[in-house]
């Protein structure tokens, strides 16, 4: 992705979506960071000087297009990158319709609704939307349920929109990284009642390396699926 360019980052205060956010901010790319609170967006504007920031509760998709319209969106979008994600793990026979549309809401509708704002942007600037999704995106196990199928949606909405917005110029990637030393994956490891080690796992840096080289490819190529497993 040649020149200065704008990105929509969802997931910007922590793990992998900050790791992303630091690398284009440094090379000097605007950004547009969405935030679920005016707070939220406060912080991230004062640790990305510059940025533009947007809210809108990704936990509430119904109401995200009310929210955008009391705010301007940038009239020009090169990337959309869907970062942000929640986890809630628990069998089948304990996990409540709460958890399921909580994390149906933020892993698959929001994305899916801020990806149908963010269109007409993306096809005036033959611009790239990347859903970083999960290896449970890919496998679901035991006590994973409710998550991996908010993920495999993930898998089927950006098959979908890959094959909708080709003729617009738009490329769509979805990048599946295995556990990634994040706060969700502390959470993780609690939920699954272990100890965590951050070491072990792969560091947010390599996975926003490979997001990047995703953006930055020519316009003769295009990444469609890409998995990151632990190198240890």
């Amino acid at each position: 992705m040649a020149g200065m360019a704008t990105h929509v980052i969802t997931g910007a205060g922590s793990g992998i979506g900050a790791a992303v956010a630091r690398r284009l901010h440094a090379r000097g790319d605007d950004l547009v960071l969405h935030a679920r609170d005016a707070g939220r967006a406060k912080d991230l504007a004062a640790e990305f000087p510059g940025a533009t920031t947007l809210v809108g509760d990704l936990a509430d998709p119904d109401k995200l297009s009310w929210a955008f319209s009391h705010q301007t969106l940038p009239d020009r979008v090169d990337s959309l990158l869907h970062i942000a994600g929640v986890v809630d793990l628990g069998p089948v026979s304990e996990l409540t319709p709460k958890s399921w549309r909580h994390q149906l809401n933020v892993n698959l509708i929001a994305p899916a609704e801020l990806t149908r704002h963010f269109l007409p942007q993306l096809r005036v600037a033959r611009g790239h939307v990347v859903f970083v999704n999960s290896g449970a995106g890919l496998n679901a196990h035991a006590d994973w349920s409710a998550y991996a199928a908010s993920k495999h949606g993930l898998k089927a909405l950006a098959d979908s929109l890959r094959q909708e917005e080709r003729a617009n110029g738009v490329k769509v990637t979805s990048v599946y990284p295995g556990r990634t030393a994040t706060p969700m994956q502390a959470k993780v490891h609690q939920q699954e009642g272990k100890p965590y080690d951050p070491s072990g796992w792969i560091d947010p840096e390599s996975v926003a390396t490979t997001i990047l080289m995703c953006l930055d490819l020519p316009r003769d190529a295009e990444v469609n699926d890409l998995t990151v497993r632990p190198g240890r």
